[in-house]
Formats: structure tokens, sequence, C-alpha cells
């Protein structure tokens, strides 16, 4: 029944049967079934199908308002506080901060705090979110502005500096007369909310959108066009900062955040693992974003 119920929960996040699965890495059947299941036992629809989207009656709507802090309560008690009791932390990182600076920065935390253990999963920014909000994740690292997420505990840990990789690292008129076009990241990114206001005010113009950065930066390098991304990620794949146009001093960051459930930000392991990654993100990037 908790499965079916997780299932639900996801379902109405997402919207489709598809993204359902992958998030669950069940099948699109296995979904199925579990609404299915779950319709039979309260003895009325809940889903209303419309093409591929799927939308909540409004049975299947209270059911989710109901459950989902009862689930994430459930996660608690026996996922989490065993895995704190052992001195473990699950995480949920953002795949383009994995995939770049964080492996350094979690290195030097597991120094400081050597008696924790850690479980990884990378996901995009508002899977991250979800993920936290129904017990999986116990904390996140993730990009993208707070405003919307009044319901966690929310601190940035750094504002990391944009840039923006020229064209095949070709010449790149920024700034000059009139709008830049760039390649970026797409709109259901946790970055874009934070950089949307940031990129008009400065006069870029998002051309192409795609999911990750580390394709933007490479569809860049490939000549397809000048493309915005976290220094990190430039960084990573061996861009030389000379070539790349610093967008941070014109105030084009995006932010990384530390985020929790306020019950889980309050445990003692878990606030001793924040002051460690504030204290080592501040050594290591007043070392790495003035080099």
């Amino acid at each position: 029944m908790i499965e079916n119920l997780e299932t639900l929960i996801t379902l109405s996040r997402t919207g489709t049967m598809l993204e359902t699965a992958t998030v669950l890495k069940i099948s699109q059947s296995a979904v199925s079934k579990r609404i299915t299941a779950l319709e039979r036992h309260y003895d009325r629809p809940l889903v209303e199908r419309y093409g591929r989207r799927v939308v909540l009656t409004a049975d299947g709507t209270r059911l989710v308002e109901r459950v989902t802090p009862l689930v994430a309560e459930l996660r608690s008690v026996f996922l989490e506080a065993p895995a704190l009791q052992r001195g473990k932390v699950i995480l949920g990182v953002s795949e383009a901060i994995l995939a770049s600076w964080a492996p350094s920065l979690f290195a030097r935390v597991r120094e400081v705090l050597p008696e924790l253990e850690f479980e990884f999963h990378a996901q995009r920014s508002p899977v991250v979110l979800d993920r936290i909000r129904s017990g999986e994740y116990m904390v996140g690292l993730c990009t993208g502005s707070a405003e919307a997420d009044t319901d966690l505990v929310s601190e940035v840990l750094r504002l990391e500096p944009m840039v923006i990789v020229p064209s095949a690292l070709g010449d790149c008129d920024y700034p000059g007369a009139g709008e830049l076009p760039v390649i970026t990241i797409e709109s259901r990114s946790g970055a874009w909310a934070s950089i949307e206001e940031d990129m008009r005010r400065l006069g870029i113009r998002r051309e192409t959108s795609l999911e990750s950065f580390f394709a933007v930066a490479q569809m860049a390098l490939a000549g397809f066009g000048h493309g915005l991304i976290p220094r990190g990620v430039a960084r990573t794949l061996g861009v030389p900062d000379a070539k790349c146009i610093d967008m941070g001093r014109r105030g084009l960051n995006r932010p990384v955040r530390f985020v929790a459930r306020k019950s889980m930000f309050s445990r003692p392991l878990i606030q001793s693992f924040y002051r460690c990654m504030q204290q080592e993100a501040r050594a290591l990037f007043e070392v790495n974003d003035d080099g």
C-alpha cells in the first residue's frame, strides 16, 4: 500500500506515467497497476487521463494532500532514524554540481568528519527537492531560488559564477550592441529561475535550451553558439578561464543551496554536517574562485 501511495504522490508531481516510471525506476505498466490497485481499494477514480497527461481527480488530490506528510513521516521513522544513528547521511545532489566541484568539497568534509558515511544520489534539482519532501533524501545540494520552497530549510552555500563559453572558443562580442544569444539551461531546471532576470538585465538572451549544462558546454565548444554555464562545469571540461567571459563579476551567479526538511535540519548530526560544509566551501572557493 505504501508503494502505491508513493506512486500516486509522484504522479501528482510529474503528470505523466512515463516520468513517474522514470523517477521511481519502475515500468509504466507497474505505475498503472499501482494506481489501479489504489482506485480499487478506495472504490473511486483517483486520476483522469488526457492523452499522455494524467490529472488527479478531486478525490485523488485530497488523498495526496492527506497522505504525503504521513509517508514522509514513515520514511523518517524507518529509514532516516536508523541511518542517523549509524552516522549515515543520504544526499540528493544536482547532477551538474556532483559532476563538477562537489566531490572535492565532500572529500574535504570527510577529512574533518571521518565518522560520517555518505550515500549520494545525482538528480536534477527539482527531483532532489521532491525526494527531500517525501523523506527519501535527508538533505540536498541543489540550485535555484529558495522563494518557492518555504516548506524547507534552504541555506545558500555559495553563489557559483556563470561564464560565457564563446562558440568554438572564438571571438565573442560581449558586451556589444544588442542582445547576445546563448545556449543555456532549460526552464524546468532549478537554475533557470535564479538566472533569468540577471540575464535580461545584462543583455543576454536564451536562444537555445538544453537539459544539461554539460551538454550546453559541449555544444558551445563544437561551435553551435555561445554557451552560458556555471564556472565549475567549464573547468571540469578543461575550458581555460582566459577563454571564458566571467559573468559572476557582473552579478550573474547561480545559488547553490543546502536544503533539508525543518525537522531534519534540527538534528545535531545534520547541523554538524552543514556547519562543516559551510566552512569547507568557504575555504575551497576562496582559492578556486580567485584562481
